[in-house]
């Protein structure tokens, strides 16, 4: 494996410190919050809904799959970063501009709370830019950003609903019921929702060979997101009707469009590697036959189940290590086609390379034999 970058490092190190303020100064706001018990049972109640949505990301991210360190950055700065800059942004604006309580709900918590989340893809964009290979990363990576904003947000706000606080009534089990239905049940899906519209925008910034488009689309996502987040919290200040209509006529509708844009896309990867790593074949850059049991992840998991057969966990290990710098060196060699390559696209490339080189000659797939050395 190559050198870690400075640039990767810079990135470990300024979301790593971020996260770690971000964490203590929300167990400071969670001490005050309610009694440890309320705060605890709040913590279980905001986590139901965590796991399906990360594993709904994560079948999503199943072709290329992002890095696991990179993904639990995303959910760490979400829960800690964004929850806590949007609290002191909002908090300071309100107290220096005197918004009121609905321009609060509806205009600052969603500029604050959009641009704190959407801070973690900028720096992606940034420092860690080849990471992201089209809307479906970003779509991954705003949705765990989202997800982590989620989970602590839900905490207070149900913290909040059993003290009684914030006029949320009636208070105690029945008032942390409803606002656990409301939230964890019926709309999971919301923050990571805002947050997509961002992810849409820098994954076309990414892949755009438009430069005037590479600055538009992740400002026009940004907008997007503010918008969205904007009209569903103004109508929880105008009613039970108001709220429903937004629900069904806005969140259910966008929401659907947006799971069907990343499954659209996700299908779609398998035709666009077929297509680059079948260039690359006829450059001598890896086995036409290979490819099948690289981009059909059905046959990618056949391959692997015959490599665990017959050379264990060391067969499996090097079967993963090849399929996924095969993977790599396709989505490199797509956007070398596009002409939207990252600068460095030759050391990449050949990194790809060497990791393919390396692991090539161990390793057959079902039907093949491995060649003697």
């Amino acid at each position: 494996m190559p050198a870690p970058r400075r640039d990767s490092r810079a990135f470990t190190v300024v979301v790593t410190v971020l996260v770690g303020l971000g964490a203590l100064l929300t167990l400071v706001i969670l001490a005050f919050s309610g009694a440890p018990a309320i705060t605890l049972l709040a913590t279980a109640l905001a986590a139901v809904p965590v796991g399906p949505l990360v594993a709904g990301y994560l079948w999503l991210d199943r072709y290329e799959p992002e890095p696991k360190v990179l993904l639990v950055m995303g959910l760490l700065w979400g829960a800690f970063v964004a929850t806590i800059a949007a609290i002191l942004i909002g908090g300071v604006g309100g107290l220096v501009v005197g918004f009121t309580d609905t321009q609060s709900l509806a205009i600052v918590a969603p500029v604050t709370e959009e641009a704190s989340k959407g801070l973690f893809l900028l720096l992606l964009l940034w420092w860690r830019r080849a990471e992201i290979d089209g809307i479906l990363d970003g779509l991954v990576y705003a949705g765990m950003v989202g997800i982590g904003f989620a989970f602590t947000e839900n905490i207070l706000y149900l913290a909040a609903a059993y003290n009684g606080a914030d006029g949320m009534a009636p208070g105690g089990i029945a008032g942390i019921t409803v606002l656990f239905v409301v939230r964890c049940v019926l709309s999971p899906f919301a923050h990571p929702l805002f947050t997509a519209f961002i992810g849409i925008g820098v994954g076309i910034a990414v892949t755009t060979r438009k430069p005037a488009l590479r600055w538009a689309a992740p400002l026009g996502g940004y907008a997007l997101a503010v918008l969205t987040h904007g009209l569903w919290n103004g109508s929880t200040a105008f009613g039970l009707a108001s709220f429903v209509g937004v629900y069904v006529v806005l969140m259910i509708p966008a929401v659907v469009g947006v799971v069907w844009l990343g499954v659209w896309m996700r299908s779609s990867e398998r035709t666009m590697l077929a297509a680059a790593l079948g260039d690359a074949s006829r450059r001598g850059l890896i086995p036409a036959t290979d490819i099948g049991w690289v981009v059909d992840l059905r046959a990618r998991r056949a391959a692997r189940q015959h490599a665990q057969q017959r050379g264990g966990p060391a067969g499996l290990q090097a079967m993963k290590d090849y399929q996924q710098a095969a993977i790599e060196l396709g989505f490199l060699h797509h956007r070398l086609l596009r002409g939207t390559a990252p600068a460095d696209w030759q050391l990449r490339g050949q990194d790809h390379l060497s990791r393919i080189n390396a692991v090539r000659p161990g390793i057959a797939f079902p039907g093949q034999v491995v060649p003697t050395r």
